[in-house]
């Protein structure tokens, strides 16, 4: 005979969709939904540290509209990969309310972390700073300004590398060109661009060390282009010229200028008189893309200690 309160669990007559004592009949008593497990489970959200030192933009060049829009946008993008994160800019060449200079974003962000720090009572956690250059490739020269405004500061503040060379780099290379008429958009398709280029010069800033780093992406460009690919120094006197030519004579006729930069470093025209030089058209630079905003949230996770789901570094989830 049955207990008057049902089935036990474990016994065969059990049944947990089964009303319970008392329930309304014909109801199902409702039971808790079992944690998906596997390859398919949901990664859980990621969030910021409490306390986590922010991330400063160094952006280089002279402050302007366009290129506060484009450290916004920058920033926007490394906020919505890591919600909680405590994103500012600082300029290089900055000194005002409008375009804040990066010593003095420090000093503030420091005076707020050592507060902060004091309020908890807590033994200092670590920087109060990470601070992520805006720059493609390597520029000495103004990476020893970056790193004298930080000492100026009195921060304490932590510096990333500059974002490239990346495979991701040359994909976001890969996207101006197609959106200039350049190149095509995806080999896989192969279909016929009539302006497509068969030679593409890499223009960077920064000297040997800059044309150096850039070569490494201009091979992954190449290799997704099926063209050849040289980087050559905007600052350098005759280089682009000399790099057109040296394209023209290996067989190259229709070249293209690949911009290897954000686009705050260099001074309005500059491209354009480039592009003349070579006698060739241009892409634009590489400006808020997407894979920059992931890359400067990759930078500044590393020197943290975080660890970044695939996407958030600007890979694609397969």
């Amino acid at each position: 005979m049955s207990s008057p309160t049902g089935p036990a669990p474990g016994s065969p007559d059990f049944d947990a969709a089964s009303p319970s004592p008392g329930a309304a009949p014909g109801l199902p008593v409702r039971m808790p939904r079992a944690r998906q497990s596997g390859r398919h489970r949901k990664p859980e959200p990621l969030a910021a540290p409490e306390g986590a030192p922010a991330l400063v933009l160094a952006v280089p060049g002279t402050p302007s509209a366009a290129s506060r829009s484009l450290a916004e946008e920058v920033s926007s993008i490394a906020r919505s990969e890591l919600p909680g994160l405590d994103a500012r800019i600082g300029y290089v060449d900055g000194g005002d309310d409008e375009f804040p200079s990066l010593e003095a974003v420090l000093a503030q962000a420091a005076a707020e972390h050592k507060a902060r720090v004091g309020a908890d009572g807590q033994p200092d956690p670590g920087p109060a700073a990470v601070v992520v250059p805006l720059l493609a490739g390597p520029d000495s020269a103004l990476l020893r300004r970056i790193r004298q405004a930080m000492m100026n500061s009195g921060s304490g503040a932590e510096l990333t590398d500059v974002l490239g060379p990346h495979p991701l780099l040359a994909e976001a290379l890969h996207v101006r060109l197609s959106e200039a008429g350049l190149a095509r958009a995806d080999r896989a398709r192969l279909f016929t661009v009539a302006t497509a280029a068969d030679g593409i010069i890499l223009a960077t800033v920064g000297g040997e060390e800059a044309v150096q780093a850039a070569g490494i992406t201009g091979m992954l460009l190449s290799a997704r282009l099926a063209v050849p690919v040289l980087a050559a120094a905007l600052d350098e006197e005759g280089a682009i010229s000399r790099t057109a030519e040296q394209l023209r004579e290996s067989g190259s006729q229709q070249l293209a200028l690949a911009p290897y930069l954000i686009g705050p470093e260099i001074s309005d025209g500059l491209l354009g008189a480039a592009a003349a030089e070579a006698g060739c058209a241009s892409a634009e630079a590489l400006g808020a893309y997407g894979t920059v905003g992931r890359l400067t949230l990759s930078n500044y996770a590393a020197a943290v200690g975080i660890t970044l789901p695939t996407q958030a570094q600007g890979v694609p989830v397969r």
